[in-house]
């Protein structure tokens, strides 16, 4: 994978885990997790009129692209409100690379030996910790259901976006697009299930700053990934994004205090291990 792509991906791995962290830090996840939504607005709104529209045969993608992300963040929402955000991240980035390396060489997408080697690496190092346990050391079976379901959405939005992306002639048009209809979706979906909530969101000064801070991150995080997949393989792109996990566990655990233990210390390792890898498995 060439040096620009990569450190882009890495960048936007660190923000990722950033919005994340924001997410799970508040007090109520889901007024969090629509204040992060709502926040994409504005910067989607900023670049719009600077690029050009998403050709006509990438719209079936970037409908089902919306879908596929509001079903990522509400199983998200529900994962980090019963589980840590050094449990509940790792395994939904983790299983992620998996499926879509898996899906990508069925469809006939050719990958070196290293490459793969390189995603397994990554992805084995993220669900190491897969037998979580709460903050207080007991199990949490509940989180890793809510983990894997979001880790499949995950997968599922990534393959959409990457095709549809490479169709759409413009990927920060293709991206905003998705962002404004993603928010649309998401404020309707909370509207419907969720009296009141966006009243608190909009009336609440501080969620309205820390989304916007935290929606600017996301959208930069994945427009970015976006970017990427018309420069590599989209298994490829989504493995490394997945080294999030490392920003994620220091942000857990030095910010959010959340306990540290061996496992995730080797699993760290190993992901770490894992991109070295992948940054000279493809030129």
């Amino acid at each position: 994978m060439g040096l620009t792509v990569f450190l882009a991906v890495l960048c936007a791995a660190c923000l990722h885990a950033g919005w994340n962290a924001l997410v799970k830090s508040g007090a109520d996840k889901h007024i969090a997790m629509t204040g992060v939504v709502i926040g994409h607005v504005p910067i989607a709104c900023l670049v719009l009129p600077f690029v050009p529209l998403p050709d006509a045969q990438s719209v079936p993608w970037l409908v089902a692209g919306v879908a596929l992300h509001l079903g990522y963040q509400l199983f998200l929402i529900a994962g980090y409100r019963i589980g840590d955000l050094t449990q509940v991240y790792p395994i939904a980035r983790g299983v992620a690379p998996l499926i879509v390396t898996a899906v990508s060489v069925a469809m006939g997408v050719t990958l070196s030996p290293l490459e793969i080697a390189a995603v397994v690496l990554i992805a084995a190092g993220i669900i190491s910790i897969a037998l979580v346990r709460r903050a207080d050391g007991t199990r949490n079976p509940r989180a890793v259901a809510m983990a894997l379901t979001t880790g499949c959405f995950i997968a599922a939005y990534s393959l959409v976006d990457g095709i549809g992306v490479r169709l759409s002639g413009t990927a920060p048009g293709y991206w905003s697009w998705i962002a404004l209809g993603n928010a649309a979706a998401f404020v309707a979906w909370t509207a419907c299930t969720k009296r009141g909530l966006l009243l608190r969101v909009v009336r609440d000064r501080r969620t309205m700053w820390q989304g916007l801070l935290g929606g600017t991150a996301s959208y930069l995080a994945y427009g970015i990934v976006i970017w990427a997949f018309t420069q590599a393989p989209i298994a490829l792109v989504t493995a490394l994004r997945e080294t999030s996990i490392i920003f994620a566990l220091m942000i857990g655990v030095f910010f959010l205090r959340e306990r540290l233990d061996l496992s995730k210390v080797v699993s760290t390792m190993v992901t770490i291990c894992g991109a070295a890898l992948l940054r000279y498995a493809r030129p």
